[in-house]
């Protein structure tokens, strides 16, 4: 019997209740309704405070070094941040400044992001893709984009995004079980060099 899928969802929203860890929580979910994981969601707004000021990993709490342990040893990452000023927030770019440049290398990460308009829907493939090609990440092809109107009481409520979320995650489904199956194999590979 093979392990859970380490799912881990990173969310940049400096806010609570934030929008992009809503998102995040949703496709985590949808995730889960079709593969066996161990879902985590990671909100910086919660670690800012731990994170402020500090150059070097080295300066981190132990609490921010076992999310950045998290993310690192993740099967499957979700990403979701606030568009501000037509990026991702500094604070998630900051986060993931962290990450070590090889710890990510193939693993599938489905993008997502949210904005109050659709005039930052690109946000996804000009900010977001590009920061996990240098990774060598594995993006998937879909992102999932969300603005303020899709949103009630806090949770997805278009029916237009929960179907474009759905289409996300059945597209990301064989790739995901895919890379789990490959990922003892891999590892083994790896151990006998």
């Amino acid at each position: 019997m093979t392990r859970p899928l380490r799912i881990v969802a990173v969310s940049g929203g400096l806010q609570r209740p934030s929008k992009a860890a809503a998102l995040a929580e949703h496709l985590l979910d949808l995730i889960g309704e079709d593969l066996v994981c161990e879902p985590h969601l990671i909100e910086l707004g919660e670690l800012a405070p731990q994170l402020a000021g500090a150059l070097w990993r080295s300066q981190l709490t132990d609490g921010v070094e076992r999310q950045l342990a998290a993310v690192e040893q993740a099967d499957v990452l979700v990403v979701a941040t606030p568009v501000y000023r037509g990026s991702y927030t500094g604070l998630f770019k900051h986060f993931f400044d962290f990450i070590h440049q090889d710890a990510l290398v193939d693993t599938p990460i489905l993008l997502a992001a949210t904005g109050g308009s659709e005039r930052h829907a690109l946000v996804i493939d000009h900010q977001l893709r590009p920061l996990f090609s240098f990774f060598q990440a594995r993006t998937l092809p879909l992102g999932v984009y969300a603005t303020d109107r899709d949103f009630a009481d806090g949770r997805v409520h278009d029916d237009a995004l929960l179907q474009r979320a759905r289409l996300a995650v059945h597209r990301a489904l064989p790739l995901l079980a895919l890379s789990h199956r490959a990922a003892p194999a891999t590892a083994e590979i790896a151990a006998a060099l």
